[in-house]
């Protein structure tokens, strides 16, 4: 077979491993969601143990990439794209690291009773995983102003992580007994706000792509 042959594969099994990691880490981040609202801790401590699961696949990415660079010897446009699905593939595993910690936080949260309806957090998630299949879109038709497009968007998920800030420390305020609770809800926020972040990234490796050009966009 072909050297040429042999190296598209290696690109497309490279992007076939990208996709499926972003399709575990949108399933991780709404069922971490979905363990905070229903107080499932079942579920909380198996997405953590799938966490390693992301990590395998990450690496593998990664092993395979540093084979392509070494035997294939790709130039321009090729070494683009293997550069930026290893960035990619890390950012994917950040992700999944930020659902993990959410579901970790779920577990200390255990059965104490809410502190508050869970409205904006939800929504936050939500976006998230929007963001990212779309940014995974983005990539793999190398669409550099949808991957803009996307970026701003993490504008929005900004001003929901400042909504639950405001109210969640007002909370604090009012109450020193619901510190512990707030600050609970608060991390999960972060997290999140953290993940939108990250689908920036892959933004902007959109962007490198299509124009060789890099540059931050958020």
């Amino acid at each position: 077979m072909p050297s040429r042959r042999i190296f598209e594969q290696q690109l497309n099994s490279l992007q076939d491993s990208l996709i499926r990691l972003s399709d575990m880490v949108c399933r991780a981040v709404s069922d971490a969601i979905a363990a905070l609202k229903g107080r499932d801790l079942e579920l909380a401590r198996q997405i953590v143990v799938h966490d390693r699961d992301l990590n395998k696949i990450r690496f593998e990415v990664e092993e395979l990439c540093l084979a392509m660079l070494a035997t294939q010897q790709p130039a321009a446009s090729d070494l683009r794209r293997i550069i930026s699905a290893m960035n990619v593939v890390l950012d994917l595993e950040r992700m999944g690291d930020h659902a993990a910690n959410v579901a970790k936080t779920v577990i200390r949260i255990g059965n104490e009773p809410p502190l508050k309806p869970l409205i904006d957090i939800p929504k936050m998630g939500e976006h998230c995983c929007d963001m990212l299949r779309r940014a995974l879109s983005a990539y793999v038709e190398l669409d550099a102003e949808t991957a803009k497009e996307i970026s701003r968007e993490d504008d929005v998920v900004d001003q929901l992580y400042d909504q639950v800030f405001r109210e969640l420390l007002t909370y604090m305020l009012e109450d020193d007994r619901t510190i512990k609770r707030a600050m609970q809800l608060l991390f999960v926020a972060h997290h999140l706000e953290r993940i939108a972040d990250r689908v920036t990234n892959i933004c902007e490796r959109v962007v490198y792509l299509r124009t060789g050009e890099m540059r931050e966009l958020a």
